[in-house]
């Protein structure tokens, strides 16, 4: 997949599988990575700056396989962030489809 479209859909797609449940990075690796390939180092940078921006919150949690890992919880601002961003995506989809179909005439 084109690195420009990925750049564009992974903000919107770890807020929305935050919003579903708190998550760690590498397990949003690899529910990103079921759908398309990520390489794990950019999720990270992605995490530290959504947090930072107060879209994240962010706590440890102890794990059975190791050190404790870091969650990530969405805050109500990354809720407020991430539906706005679901409705500007669903308008570029729907645009982006009638031009491929034909239906900018």
């Amino acid at each position: 997949m084109n690195v420009q479209f990925k750049k564009g859909v992974l903000e919107l797609c770890v807020l929305v599988l935050t919003s579903q449940k708190d998550r760690y990075g590498y397990e949003l690796v690899e529910q990103i990575s079921q759908k398309f390939a990520i390489a794990e180092g950019t999720i990270y940078p992605l995490l530290r700056r959504l947090a930072t921006e107060g879209l994240f919150s962010t706590y440890l949690s102890e794990s059975g396989e190791g050190p404790p890992r870091k969650y990530y919880k969405i805050t109500d601002e990354g809720r407020r962030v991430m539906n706005g961003m679901i409705e500007e995506w669903n308008a570029f989809a729907i645009g982006v489809q009638e031009i491929i179909g034909g239906g900018s005439e």
